[in-house]
């Protein structure tokens, strides 16, 4: 059987070695892609046939790739969305996929709080400002004991809840799946529908998966609803807000600002968002620390280990089983 395990996350192993030196210590052999000069599609498009295990970025597996992929056991996700594999494909091939729940929760909800207040008070502008040689002083909003709308109450939205509380916020949450009203009444939290965040939170900030139900949840109805000095956020993916209709909401002033560290193509270099002040773009950098680096290397090789060697694992998607 192959003993190869690829690896296309660009940040695994970047602050340490304990991932890979667990995988090796298994006998696998870690390849590394994109290989220099190189196309990282090219070379899965090579690499994958022969491969046991991939310990996959943010790119796209399609039915054909996995089809393809004569040796694969498992797809071993650095992260939690998981988006972008053919999951149905997966399945029918008997390639499970698993995720690092928890793992970047603590960057995330870090990134998401430093993005309300980014935009709150304008902070990227004055900076921009301040080294271009003049003093642009715009007044902004603040975030002390106003409403905060989390859309999805799983360990990021929590997480982002108790942090807000250090403001004195009230909290609102919104979750299709599970309401944990045991948390809620731990934080003085309360749980609402999406219209009563919509029309009353001051802060929205969205940790939903993107699927059929969520994409362009947040569109020209959703903006039309919302507070002129309103702020919106978005660390979880691309597509749940519909840019089109929020790059109208803040040039029209409807709505105070955004900031999207997820966007439908990433990076959002493109976007004609970029042309906005009070907009906040950063290129899906939630789990960029250190700690959270360490932590999903080690959670998604042992998701591989565990499931090539045992066939499963406890953070396969629900979709695979």
């Amino acid at each position: 059987m192959s003993r190869k395990i690829l690896v296309t996350a660009r940040s695994f192993g970047k602050t340490d070695s304990k991932a890979k030196d667990l995988l090796e210590a298994h006998g696998f052999e870690v390849i590394k892609l994109p290989y220099p000069e190189h196309s990282l599609a090219e070379d899965l498009k090579n690499e994958l046939p022969d491969a046991v295990g991939v310990i996959a970025g943010l790119e796209e597996y399609t039915a054909e790739m996995i089809e393809s992929a004569r040796s694969l056991k498992v797809i071993s996700r650095y992260g939690v969305g998981y988006d972008k594999v053919d999951l149905a494909a997966a399945k029918r091939a008997g390639v499970p996929v698993a995720i690092t729940p928890g793992a970047n929760g603590d960057s995330v909800a870090d990134l998401a709080v430093a993005l309300m207040l980014a935009c709150a008070r304008n902070i990227p502008l004055m900076d921009a400002s301040v080294k271009a040689g003049s003093a642009v002083r715009p007044s902004g909003v603040e975030m002390f004991e106003k409403t905060v709308g989390i859309i999805g109450a799983g360990r990021i939205g929590k997480g982002v809840a108790m942090r807000c509380k250090g403001f004195r916020m009230n909290v609102l949450l919104y979750d299709a799946y599970y309401q944990d009203e045991a948390f809620a009444a731990e934080i003085g939290a309360k749980f609402t529908d999406l219209e009563t965040i919509v029309e009353q939170a001051d802060f929205i900030t969205i940790h939903a998966n993107l699927n059929e139900s969520t994409r362009n949840m947040f569109g020209a109805a959703q903006f039309a609803a919302m507070k002129k000095t309103a702020v919106i956020v978005n660390t979880a993916r691309g597509g749940i807000i519909d840019e089109d209709a929020l790059y109208d909401a803040l040039k029209s002033g409807e709505i105070y600002a955004a900031g999207l560290d997820v966007s439908v193509t990433e990076p959002a270099t493109d976007s004609k968002l970029c042309e906005l002040p009070n907009c906040i773009l950063t290129p899906h950098a939630g789990a960029a620390t250190m700690e959270a680096s360490s932590k999903m290397s080690l959670m998604a090789a042992r998701n591989a280990i565990d499931v090539i060697e045992t066939g499963t694992c406890p953070f396969i998607v629900p979709e695979c089983k």
